[in-house]
């Protein structure tokens, strides 16, 4: 058997992570196994994010970098797949001489077939075909990735077409996966070890509307039934497709972590209107009111555009002010900049970049009053966390390297970054492992991640169906 070396970049979204597993999944039938480094590969793909123009900056810059790996190893096969690939297609291989293959988002499942043809003729290839329907790929090997959480993804694409965005073109229109291979692939999942699952989606809230299967609370519902599995997640969730039954789901499933991602961009309706969110600002408010009435300790993060086209001085206040009533645990939020194709590209009245970075910090600045405030509060509480691994900070503080003081990171179920010591444990605490459910109780709160001392634990194997005992 002749072992091939494969060596993936991602650049992008959650669901390019997932996207990379598959792509990897595809390649073992070619005999291609993963390593650390590009230098020692003999496939590099560099998988694509076009939704920011800094990120696709980002794409050409690292396949420069590639030209003189690529004339040392004459033999190295370079791909770039992905929304910049879906995007430029052939225009790609026009700029890079050394790139040999450009596959977009529908292709993944034929990479195999496009790498193994290289392979035979060395030729270029261009593979930017998009296709009805979810567009199944290889099926992952849990054990070769491994990690306690995953993500799942439950749909492709979208028709949502807001006017500043890429996606329904890179990623084609929405379609919705089959939810009995959805479980399969989390129960394989759970099978190898993991712990949390996040399904996926550019709008998971309209999952299987077009195709008249269940709806997304009800594939909660049924995830949430999967025996081993200790946390649900899930993201991004569109505003205006957020159900009451959604809603009540927060109430009701045992397993779903207590955290909703619910992007508004804008806290201004005349702002909301030109992105063509299809939402006010009340109706967001309103969908916050009623989730926090379910749950009143949900956390709420969200997404924001700075310096739209257009964005006036009292529009901007209006998102600041949304800000303040949301009462958000945390956002995250960009420069507004041009992408192709998208109708914003086009918008008059286009804000200098120095006051969209003056927007953006200032937005940045009010959030993180809420986030450190937030975060205080927990001072004192006992949280569960899910232990993710070995950690080299403590906070946002570094750690002893003792040896003889291992220090780990985990979530807690509202998706706050949680480090700890066990030169901090109480007596007879068990041994920690990546997977268990650590309570544990927060000594200290940071701008981004809290510290505590751990106090008792629950193995992967006897730990609780459902952690979450907030159901009615």
């Amino acid at each position: 058997m002749n072992i091939k070396s494969l060596y993936i970049h991602t650049i992008g979204c959650q669901m390019n992570v997932y996207d990379a597993e598959k792509m990897a999944a595809g390649l073992l039938a070619l005999n291609y196994l993963p390593v650390a480094s590009a230098e020692e590969a003999d496939l590099i793909l560099l998988n694509t994010c076009a939704i920011r123009e800094k990120a696709e900056q980002k794409v050409f810059s690292y396949l420069g970098r590639l030209a003189s790996l690529k004339n040392r190893k004459p033999h190295l096969i370079v791909a770039v797949g992905g929304c910049v690939a879906q995007q430029e297609g052939r225009r790609i291989l026009e700029r890079v001489p050394h790139v040999d293959l450009v596959f977009g988002t529908h292709a993944i499942g034929r990479l195999p077939a496009l790498v193994g043809k290289i392979q035979r003729d060395r030729c270029r290839l261009v593979d930017v075909t998009m296709a009805e329907g979810f567009q199944e790929a290889a099926s992952c090997r849990p054990q070769i990735f491994g990690g306690v959480s995953r993500f799942v993804t439950i749909m492709q694409g979208c028709d949502n077409y807001c006017t500043y965005c890429v996606v329904p073109y890179v990623r084609g229109r929405e379609a919705s996966r089959q939810p009995e291979q959805i479980i399969a692939e989390i129960e394989a999942l759970v099978a190898s070890g993991v712990r949390e699952v996040t399904l996926l989606g550019q709008n998971v809230n309209s999952y299987g509307l077009k195709e008249r299967l269940c709806s997304f609370s009800d594939l909660l519902a049924r995830v949430d039934a999967v025996r081993g599995l200790a946390r649900i997640r899930f993201t991004t969730s569109h505003p205006k497709d957020l159900s009451e039954h959604l809603i009540q789901a927060f109430g009701r499933l045992t397993k779903l972590c207590n955290h909703i991602h619910l992007p508004v961009q804008s806290g201004s309706d005349r702002v909301l209107k030109k992105m063509n969110r299809r939402y006010t600002r009340a109706d967001y408010l309103e969908k916050v009111r009623r989730l926090r009435e379910v749950r009143p300790d949900i956390a709420i993060t969200s997404d924001f555009i700075a310096g739209f086209p257009g964005e006036t001085a009292a529009d901007f206040d209006a998102t600041l002010d949304l800000i303040r009533q949301a009462d958000f645990d945390g956002v995250f939020a960009f420069m507004y900049s041009d992408r192709p194709v998208a109708p914003a590209a086009r918008f008059a009245d286009k804000l200098p970049e120095a006051e969209k970075k003056r927007r953006l910090q200032t937005l940045l600045a009010v959030q993180d009053l809420y986030t450190v405030r937030k975060n205080q509060a927990l001072i004192g509480t006992v949280q569960r966390i899910l232990v993710d691994g070995a950690s080299k900070k403590l906070g946002e503080a570094p750690l002893d390297d003792s040896p003889h003081a291992p220090q780990w990171v985990g979530r807690t179920t509202t998706n706050k970054i949680v480090h700890f010591s066990t030169a901090d444990a109480a007596p007879g605490l068990a041994p920690v492992e990546p997977g268990m459910l650590i309570a544990v109780r927060i000594e200290n709160a940071f701008a981004h991640s809290l510290r505590g001392r751990p106090l008792e634990c629950q193995t992967p194997c006897t730990g609780v169906e459902g952690e979450n005992s907030h159901a009615a």
